[in-house]
Protein backbone atom coordinates (compact mmCIF):
# COMPACT_ATOMS: atom_id res chain seq x y z
CA UNK A 1 0.00 0.00 0.00
CA UNK A 2 1.48 3.41 -0.92
CA UNK A 3 2.40 5.63 2.00
CA UNK A 4 -0.09 8.50 2.02
CA UNK A 5 2.35 11.13 3.26
CA UNK A 6 5.16 10.12 0.92
CA UNK A 7 2.74 10.29 -2.00
CA UNK A 8 1.43 13.69 -0.86
CA UNK A 9 4.83 15.41 -0.76
CA UNK A 10 6.65 13.21 -3.30
CA UNK A 11 9.31 11.69 -1.04
CA UNK A 12 10.56 8.12 -0.61
CA UNK A 13 10.97 7.72 3.15
CA UNK A 14 8.36 8.89 5.70
CA UNK A 15 10.81 10.87 7.80
CA UNK A 16 10.72 14.65 8.22
CA UNK A 17 13.57 16.61 9.76
CA UNK A 18 11.84 18.89 12.25
CA UNK A 19 12.00 22.60 11.54
CA UNK A 20 14.04 23.62 14.58
CA UNK A 21 14.44 27.38 14.83
CA UNK A 22 18.09 28.40 14.72
CA UNK A 23 19.21 24.84 13.95
CA UNK A 24 18.43 24.51 10.24
CA UNK A 25 20.33 25.54 7.14
CA UNK A 26 20.30 24.71 3.42
CA UNK A 27 23.01 22.05 3.72
CA UNK A 28 21.11 20.29 6.51
CA UNK A 29 17.69 20.35 4.81
CA UNK A 30 19.14 19.31 1.46
CA UNK A 31 21.01 16.36 3.00
CA UNK A 32 17.76 14.98 4.45
CA UNK A 33 15.84 15.53 1.22
CA UNK A 34 18.58 13.96 -0.89
CA UNK A 35 18.42 10.90 1.38
CA UNK A 36 14.72 10.45 0.57
CA UNK A 37 13.15 12.22 3.54
CA UNK A 38 11.80 15.76 3.81
CA UNK A 39 14.24 18.44 4.89
CA UNK A 40 12.89 21.60 6.50
CA UNK A 41 14.05 25.21 6.89
CA UNK A 42 12.94 27.25 9.92
CA UNK A 43 12.51 30.79 8.58
CA UNK A 44 9.81 32.26 10.83
CA UNK A 45 12.00 35.12 12.07
CA UNK A 46 14.26 35.59 9.05
CA UNK A 47 14.30 38.79 7.03
CA UNK A 48 12.72 38.67 3.58
CA UNK A 49 16.16 38.70 1.96
CA UNK A 50 17.33 35.85 4.21
CA UNK A 51 14.20 33.80 3.44
CA UNK A 52 14.87 34.17 -0.26
CA UNK A 53 18.56 33.36 0.08
CA UNK A 54 18.03 30.23 2.22
CA UNK A 55 15.45 28.85 -0.19
CA UNK A 56 17.63 29.46 -3.22
CA UNK A 57 20.66 27.93 -1.52
CA UNK A 58 18.64 24.81 -0.68
CA UNK A 59 17.34 24.52 -4.24
CA UNK A 60 20.93 24.66 -5.47
CA UNK A 61 21.76 21.63 -3.30
CA UNK A 62 18.78 19.37 -4.00
CA UNK A 63 16.21 18.66 -6.67
CA UNK A 64 14.05 16.87 -4.11
CA UNK A 65 11.13 18.43 -2.19
CA UNK A 66 11.83 20.38 1.00
CA UNK A 67 9.74 22.59 3.24
CA UNK A 68 9.69 25.86 5.15
CA UNK A 69 8.22 26.26 8.63
CA UNK A 70 6.46 29.47 9.68
CA UNK A 71 5.52 30.13 13.31
CA UNK A 72 2.21 31.89 13.77
CA UNK A 73 3.25 33.99 16.77
CA UNK A 74 4.38 36.51 14.14
CA UNK A 75 2.78 37.80 10.94
CA UNK A 76 3.90 35.50 8.14
CA UNK A 77 2.15 36.81 5.05
CA UNK A 78 5.30 38.31 3.52
CA UNK A 79 7.49 35.28 4.22
CA UNK A 80 4.82 32.95 2.88
CA UNK A 81 4.56 35.00 -0.30
CA UNK A 82 8.32 34.75 -0.83
CA UNK A 83 8.23 30.98 -0.27
CA UNK A 84 5.54 30.58 -2.90
CA UNK A 85 7.25 32.81 -5.46
CA UNK A 86 10.42 30.77 -4.93
CA UNK A 87 8.51 27.53 -5.50
CA UNK A 88 8.75 25.93 -2.05
CA UNK A 89 6.61 22.78 -2.32
CA UNK A 90 5.78 22.29 1.38
CA UNK A 91 4.81 24.87 4.00
CA UNK A 92 4.37 23.96 7.67
CA UNK A 93 2.65 26.08 10.29
CA UNK A 94 3.12 25.97 14.06
CA UNK A 95 1.65 27.57 17.18
CA UNK A 96 -1.76 28.87 16.24
CA UNK A 97 -4.44 28.65 13.60
CA UNK A 98 -3.31 29.30 10.03
CA UNK A 99 -6.76 30.23 8.78
CA UNK A 100 -6.57 31.90 5.34
CA UNK A 101 -2.81 31.34 5.07
CA UNK A 102 -3.53 27.71 4.18
CA UNK A 103 -5.59 28.76 1.18
CA UNK A 104 -2.86 31.19 0.13
CA UNK A 105 -0.30 28.38 0.27
CA UNK A 106 -2.55 26.15 -1.83
CA UNK A 107 -3.04 28.85 -4.45
CA UNK A 108 0.75 29.07 -4.63
CA UNK A 109 1.01 25.34 -5.32
CA UNK A 110 2.29 24.23 -1.90
CA UNK A 111 1.14 21.42 0.38
CA UNK A 112 0.43 22.43 3.98
CA UNK A 113 1.47 20.67 7.18
CA UNK A 114 0.14 21.93 10.51
CA UNK A 115 1.54 21.02 13.94
CA UNK A 116 -1.10 20.51 16.63
CA UNK A 117 -1.31 19.50 20.32
CA UNK A 118 -4.75 17.84 20.30
CA UNK A 119 -7.31 16.07 18.18
CA UNK A 120 -9.60 19.12 18.33
CA UNK A 121 -6.83 21.36 17.01
CA UNK A 122 -6.11 18.83 14.29
CA UNK A 123 -9.74 18.91 13.16
CA UNK A 124 -9.64 22.73 12.98
CA UNK A 125 -6.45 22.63 10.90
CA UNK A 126 -7.95 20.09 8.50
CA UNK A 127 -11.13 22.15 8.20
CA UNK A 128 -8.87 25.09 7.27
CA UNK A 129 -7.45 22.91 4.51
CA UNK A 130 -4.26 21.39 5.94
CA UNK A 131 -3.01 18.52 3.79
CA UNK A 132 -1.27 16.69 6.66
CA UNK A 133 -1.09 17.01 10.43
CA UNK A 134 1.93 16.85 12.72
CA UNK A 135 0.73 15.52 16.09
CA UNK A 136 3.23 16.90 18.60
CA UNK A 137 3.45 14.94 21.84
CA UNK A 138 4.61 16.30 25.20
CA UNK A 139 7.95 14.47 24.85
CA UNK A 140 9.07 16.79 22.04
CA UNK A 141 11.95 19.20 22.33
CA UNK A 142 11.77 22.94 21.79
CA UNK A 143 8.45 24.71 22.13
CA UNK A 144 5.62 22.31 22.95
CA UNK A 145 1.98 23.31 22.70
CA UNK A 146 0.26 20.48 24.55
CA UNK A 147 0.53 18.10 27.49
CA UNK A 148 -0.59 14.83 25.88
CA UNK A 149 2.02 12.15 25.24
CA UNK A 150 2.78 11.00 21.71
CA UNK A 151 1.45 7.50 22.41
CA UNK A 152 -1.96 8.87 23.42
CA UNK A 153 -2.10 11.78 20.99
CA UNK A 154 -1.29 10.13 17.67
CA UNK A 155 -4.16 7.60 17.52
CA UNK A 156 -6.62 10.23 18.76
CA UNK A 157 -5.56 12.60 15.98
CA UNK A 158 -5.54 9.83 13.36
CA UNK A 159 -9.09 8.86 14.27
CA UNK A 160 -10.25 12.47 14.20
CA UNK A 161 -8.87 13.50 10.80
CA UNK A 162 -8.72 10.30 8.71
CA UNK A 163 -7.95 9.96 5.82
CA UNK A 164 -5.66 13.01 6.14
CA UNK A 165 -2.14 11.71 6.86
CA UNK A 166 -0.66 12.31 10.31
CA UNK A 167 2.99 12.57 11.32
CA UNK A 168 3.99 11.65 14.86
CA UNK A 169 6.31 14.04 16.70
CA UNK A 170 7.86 13.83 20.14
CA UNK A 171 10.27 11.26 21.58
CA UNK A 172 10.95 9.51 18.25
CA UNK A 173 14.68 9.06 17.67
CA UNK A 174 15.15 5.65 16.07
CA UNK A 175 13.49 3.08 13.85
CA UNK A 176 11.61 1.47 16.70
CA UNK A 177 9.93 4.82 17.33
CA UNK A 178 9.05 5.23 13.66
CA UNK A 179 7.59 1.72 13.55
CA UNK A 180 5.62 2.39 16.74
CA UNK A 181 4.25 5.64 15.34
CA UNK A 182 3.09 3.89 12.20
CA UNK A 183 1.51 1.13 14.28
CA UNK A 184 -0.54 3.89 15.92
CA UNK A 185 -1.79 4.97 12.52
CA UNK A 186 0.73 7.69 11.66
CA UNK A 187 2.05 7.91 8.10
CA UNK A 188 5.52 8.92 9.25
CA UNK A 189 7.53 10.77 11.85
CA UNK A 190 8.67 14.35 12.43
CA UNK A 191 12.08 13.98 14.13
CA UNK A 192 14.11 16.73 15.77
CA UNK A 193 16.50 15.79 18.55
CA UNK A 194 18.17 12.90 16.69
CA UNK A 195 18.84 15.20 13.74
CA UNK A 196 20.40 17.85 15.98
CA UNK A 197 23.35 15.49 16.35
CA UNK A 198 23.85 15.38 12.58
CA UNK A 199 27.10 16.77 11.28
CA UNK A 200 25.19 19.25 9.09
CA UNK A 201 23.08 20.76 11.88
CA UNK A 202 24.39 24.31 12.52
CA UNK A 203 24.64 24.09 16.30
CA UNK A 204 27.49 24.77 18.71
CA UNK A 205 29.81 21.77 19.31
CA UNK A 206 29.20 22.00 23.05
CA UNK A 207 25.46 21.69 22.46
CA UNK A 208 25.96 18.61 20.27
CA UNK A 209 28.24 17.04 22.89
CA UNK A 210 25.63 17.62 25.61
CA UNK A 211 22.96 15.93 23.46
CA UNK A 212 25.14 12.88 22.85
CA UNK A 213 25.93 12.50 26.57
CA UNK A 214 22.38 13.12 27.83
CA UNK A 215 19.98 10.54 29.26
CA UNK A 216 16.23 10.47 28.75
CA UNK A 217 15.83 11.99 32.23
CA UNK A 218 18.01 15.03 31.49
CA UNK A 219 15.38 17.31 29.96
CA UNK A 220 13.25 20.00 31.62
CA UNK A 221 9.73 21.05 30.61
CA UNK A 222 8.79 24.59 31.59
CA UNK A 223 8.63 28.23 30.52
CA UNK A 224 11.99 29.51 31.79
CA UNK A 225 13.50 30.52 28.44
CA UNK A 226 10.79 33.05 27.73
CA UNK A 227 12.55 36.01 26.12
CA UNK A 228 11.58 36.18 22.45
CA UNK A 229 8.41 34.08 22.67
CA UNK A 230 4.93 34.81 24.05
CA UNK A 231 4.71 34.58 27.86
CA UNK A 232 4.11 31.10 29.27
CA UNK A 233 5.00 29.28 26.03
CA UNK A 234 6.15 25.86 27.29
CA UNK A 235 9.37 24.37 26.04
CA UNK A 236 11.59 21.36 26.64
CA UNK A 237 15.35 21.78 26.95
CA UNK A 238 18.34 20.02 28.41
CA UNK A 239 18.79 20.80 32.08
CA UNK A 240 21.67 23.27 32.50
CA UNK A 241 23.24 25.76 34.86
CA UNK A 242 20.54 28.38 34.19
CA UNK A 243 17.80 26.01 35.32
CA UNK A 244 19.81 24.83 38.33
CA UNK A 245 20.59 28.39 39.48
CA UNK A 246 16.92 29.35 39.16
CA UNK A 247 15.87 26.30 41.17
CA UNK A 248 18.49 27.04 43.86
CA UNK A 249 17.08 30.57 44.12
CA UNK A 250 13.62 29.16 44.86
CA UNK A 251 12.19 29.41 41.34
CA UNK A 252 11.54 33.17 41.44
CA UNK A 253 9.28 34.79 38.83
CA UNK A 254 10.49 36.77 35.84
CA UNK A 255 12.13 39.99 37.00
CA UNK A 256 13.81 38.39 40.02
CA UNK A 257 15.67 35.48 38.44
CA UNK A 258 19.44 34.98 38.81
CA UNK A 259 21.49 36.82 36.15
CA UNK A 260 18.34 38.20 34.57
CA UNK A 261 19.25 40.76 31.93
CA UNK A 262 22.90 39.76 31.95
CA UNK A 263 24.67 39.02 28.68
CA UNK A 264 25.74 35.36 28.82
CA UNK A 265 26.93 34.91 25.24
CA UNK A 266 27.52 36.79 22.04
CA UNK A 267 26.68 35.93 18.45
CA UNK A 268 27.07 37.68 15.10
CA UNK A 269 23.39 38.53 15.43
CA UNK A 270 23.86 40.31 18.77
CA UNK A 271 24.19 39.71 22.49
CA UNK A 272 22.36 36.79 24.07
CA UNK A 273 20.92 37.42 27.52
CA UNK A 274 20.00 34.96 30.24
CA UNK A 275 16.60 33.28 29.68
CA UNK A 276 16.54 34.16 25.99
CA UNK A 277 15.09 31.57 23.61
CA UNK A 278 18.27 31.16 21.58
CA UNK A 279 19.67 28.07 19.87
CA UNK A 280 23.44 27.79 20.48
CA UNK A 281 25.10 28.27 17.09
CA UNK A 282 28.64 27.40 15.96
CA UNK A 283 29.69 31.07 15.94
CA UNK A 284 28.38 31.85 19.45
CA UNK A 285 30.88 32.66 22.19
CA UNK A 286 30.54 32.83 25.95
CA UNK A 287 28.73 30.69 28.49
CA UNK A 288 27.23 28.17 26.06
CA UNK A 289 26.03 25.93 28.89
CA UNK A 290 23.73 28.74 30.07
CA UNK A 291 21.79 28.84 26.81
CA UNK A 292 18.52 27.13 25.86
CA UNK A 293 19.58 23.72 24.58
CA UNK A 294 16.36 22.41 23.05
CA UNK A 295 15.93 18.66 23.43
CA UNK A 296 13.19 16.06 23.49
CA UNK A 297 13.02 13.02 25.75
CA UNK A 298 14.29 10.85 22.92
CA UNK A 299 17.74 12.32 23.57
CA UNK A 300 18.78 9.15 25.42
CA UNK A 301 18.82 7.41 22.02
CA UNK A 302 21.21 9.97 20.51
CA UNK A 303 24.62 8.37 20.87
CA UNK A 304 26.91 9.87 18.22
CA UNK A 305 27.24 12.51 15.54
CA UNK A 306 26.37 11.24 12.06
CA UNK A 307 25.67 12.65 8.61
CA UNK A 308 21.99 13.45 8.21
CA UNK A 309 21.62 11.02 5.31
CA UNK A 310 22.99 8.21 7.45
CA UNK A 311 20.45 9.04 10.16
CA UNK A 312 17.59 8.86 7.66
CA UNK A 313 18.71 5.50 6.32
CA UNK A 314 19.48 4.03 9.75
CA UNK A 315 16.08 4.98 11.17
CA UNK A 316 14.24 3.67 8.14
CA UNK A 317 16.16 0.39 8.00
CA UNK A 318 15.57 -0.18 11.71
CA UNK A 319 11.86 0.55 11.28
CA UNK A 320 11.66 -2.07 8.54
CA UNK A 321 13.50 -4.67 10.62
CA UNK A 322 11.29 -3.86 13.61
CA UNK A 323 8.12 -4.34 11.58
CA UNK A 324 9.39 -7.67 10.27
CA UNK A 325 10.29 -8.78 13.79
CA UNK A 326 6.83 -7.88 15.04
CA UNK A 327 5.17 -9.72 12.17
CA UNK A 328 7.18 -12.81 13.08
CA UNK A 329 6.32 -12.44 16.75
CA UNK A 330 2.62 -12.47 15.94
CA UNK A 331 2.84 -15.52 13.69
CA UNK A 332 1.02 -18.48 15.17
CA UNK A 333 -0.84 -16.50 17.85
Amino acid sequence: MPNAFCTLVDIDIPIVQAAMGGATCPEFAAAVSNAGGLGMLALAWSTPDAVRAEIRATKALTRRPFGVNLVLTHAQEERLAICLVEGVPVISFFWGQAGPLTAVAHRGGAKVLHTVPSADAARIAVDDGADAIVAQGWEAGGHVQGTVTTMALVPAVVDRVAPVPVLAAGGIADGRGLAAAMALGAAGAWIGTRFLASTEAPIHPRYRDRLILAKETDTEYGTLFDIGWPPDAPQRTLRNETIEAWESAGRPPAGRRPREGAVVATSPRGDVVAYQAHTPRPDDHGDIDALSMWSGQGVGLVRRAQPAAEIVREIFDEALSTSHRLATAFDGL
